[in-house]
This record gives structure tokens, C-alpha cells and sequence, in this order.
């Protein structure tokens, strides 16, 4: 049976120009995933090698998880991207010191958002420094490379603006990397962060 987190999350999701939105969040916990629990030793009787033996495979287990809950939720299509740094264009401006719950891309099945929030001088389209794009998710894309990381490409059309995206969740985590390009021109957009699994059912996209 699913586990369901409660969390609280200020998503900035409304159109273009509008204010900000605070929702619940549900967090849905991916526990479907068979891995294999680590029992430590009694610690009194483990070397100092045995310790960082044991702390290396639950480091290794926990990215993992971490990884498997990311990819599962990127395979049912209810998931956040939680940026903690963006780049904007090929090789300029990258900030880190941008606030989490308001820079992030969210897919709800046939419904996302990708929101921007720089918060500098210049307001931007949505008022917070950035762009807000809010609309209906298409031509979904989803593979698997050599290397065991997974991409997943979309176009997300909103009424005032729509993007391109793609995203890469890198194999044994949840660290993933999205870019974002805007069909009407304008630097390409990277956001760094990490995947969660994400649910909210009263959520309206």
C-alpha cells in the first residue's frame, strides 16, 4: 500500500502576471521498490574498515532508492524537479541563491508547470524576475541509455507561452538536470536539482 507523506510546498503556479499560490503537496514515497535492507554489526564489534565499509554500501543504497523512486515517478508522470540552481544560457548567468519552492518543473500526467523566479530588479513576464508556463504536457518521451541514466522529453503549451523540455536523471540518484527552451525564443534555460515523487490530487493544470 502506498505511503503518502504530507508535505507543504509554496508553488508559484499560476499564469503568467499573476500572484503567489500556496498548495499541499502529497509526496507519494515510491515503496514499491525491492531493494535489499543493510543490517549493520554491532558497532563494538567492527573494525574501522568494516565501518566504512558498511557506510559506503548504505550510502550506495540509499542512491538507490533515491534513484528508483526518481525514475518511477518520471515512468508515471507525477513528479517535481526541485531546482537549487539555474543557468541561464549555454555558458553565462548561473544563480545559486534561488528559493526552491518557486523554481521547479512539475508534471501531473497530461498537466505541468515550469516556473523560473530570479527574483532581480527586472520582474519578467510572471513578476518574480522569471517566466511562469503553465499548460497541457505532449509528445512525452521517455528512454534509457547505455549508461543507465533516463531522459525524458516533452512539449509543454500553456496560453501565453509554451516550451520544450528535457530532462536527465542520472543513474544511482536522484539528481537530475532540465533544460528549457521557449518556443518564443530567448536564451535556454538549465535547472539543477533533484526529482521527487509528487502527487496532489486537487492540483488543477
Amino acid at each position: 500500500m502506498k505511503k503518502l507523506i504530507l508535505a507543504t510546498m509554496a508553488l508559484l503556479a499560476t499564469q503568467i502576471g499573476s500572484a503567489q499560490q500556496a498548495a499541499d503537496v502529497y509526496i507519494e514515497s515510491g515503496d514499491d521498490v525491492g531493494l535489499e535492507m543493510i543490517t549493520p554489526a554491532d558497532p563494538t564489534q567492527e573494525t574501522e574498515q568494516e565501518i566504512k565499509e558498511r557506510e559506503k554500501r548504505l550510502r550506495e543504497f540509499n542512491d538507490k532508492t533515491a534513484f528508483m523512486k526518481a525514475e518511477n515517478s518520471l515512468k508515471r508522470g507525477y513528479f517535481v524537479l526541485v531546482a537549487d540552481n539555474i543557468q541561464v544560457g549555454n555558458m553565462g548567468y548561473r544563480r545559486y541563491d534561488i528559493n526552491s519552492n518557486s523554481n521547479f518543473v512539475l508534471v501531473q500526467q497530461n498537466g505541468g508547470i515550469v516556473q523560473i523566479a530570479l527574483n532581480t530588479g527586472n520582474p519578467g513576464a510572471n513578476g518574480l524576475g522569471g517566466v511562469t508556463c503553465r499548460g497541457k504536457v505532449s509528445n512525452q518521451r521517455l528512454k534509457t541509455d547505455k549508461k543507465g541514466n533516463v531522459m525524458m522529453d516533452y512539449h509543454l503549451n500553456g496560453p501565453h507561452t509554451s516550451v520544450d523540455v528535457h530532462i536527465t536523471l542520472y543513474h544511482n540518484s536522484n539528481r537530475a538536470v532540465a533544460t528549457i527552451n521557449r518556443a518564443m525564443g530567448g536564451p535556454q534555460i538549465t535547472i539543477y536539482g533533484n526529482i521527487l515523487p509528487y502527487r496532489n490530487r486537487d492540483l488543477k493544470l
